[in-house]
């Protein structure tokens, strides 16, 4: 988990003063000091900074630069906390009123990267419901970090592609299909221009690009 500097809370601190309290940017400096057990909290607030623009009511041009020189988080980090958040929100948001209903432990509480690659995870195709429900309690559950839960991502992933060979095939025919596609049909513009073959072998083309794309599709 990404720590403060000592000259970043004293920063934090420093703004604070100088912040309605009531305000959203007077909870974003109070959560951004709480980062390592509050995550959830700043990712919320991040979210709703990043969405309306807040940041140039303060201002700063740039969320970057808002969250760089403000609360002393880089953009990658302070994205990779509103996107988890938000994710949350959006697909677990039985885990969000748990978290904020009980005392949280924060030896068992996810972190921000952890749950990150469980929404990047989300969208894999080749990730079935059991899976996914799999790399869903190691991570809000039992909380483990995302260096391991990448771990168990790969070796799903991998076994996936040996148990279904098949699929394997059929993705790589696809793509190599769609390059011809592309070759082909950047070939045919080229003749249909210098006009190098007559009308009749320019059609048969068109007739075989046809065909080639309803096998890709």
């Amino acid at each position: 988990m990404t720590k403060l500097t000592t000259k970043s809370l004293d920063n934090i601190d420093n703004k604070m003063e100088d912040v309605d309290e009531d305000s959203i940017r007077y909870k974003i400096l109070q959560n951004a000091k709480h980062f390592k057990t509050s995550w959830i909290d700043l990712g919320q607030s991040l979210y709703s900074a990043w969405k309306d623009k807040l940041y140039k009511e303060w201002g700063y041009v740039t969320f970057e630069a808002y969250t760089a020189k403000e609360i002393g988080i880089k953009k990658n980090t302070a994205m990779k906390l509103l996107k988890s958040y938000y994710f949350l929100e959006q697909e677990e948001p039985a885990y969000l009123h748990k978290e904020r209903s009980e005392s949280p432990d924060t030896t068992a509480a996810p972190g921000y990267e952890a749950v990150n690659v469980l929404r990047l995870a989300k969208d894999k195709k080749k990730l079935d419901s059991v899976d996914y429900a799999s790399l869903k309690k190691d991570v809000l559950e039992t909380g483990k970090d995302a260096a391991d839960v990448r771990r168990s991502l790969t070796g799903i992933m991998k076994q996936r592609e040996e148990l279904d060979p098949a699929e394997a095939r059929a993705i790589k025919r696809a793509a190599t299909l769609k390059r011809f596609l592309t070759t082909l049909k950047s070939l045919k513009r080229e003749i249909e221009i210098s006009k190098m073959l007559p009308v009749s072998t320019i059609k048969d083309l068109s007739s075989i690009i046809t065909r080639i794309e309803s096998e890709v599709s």
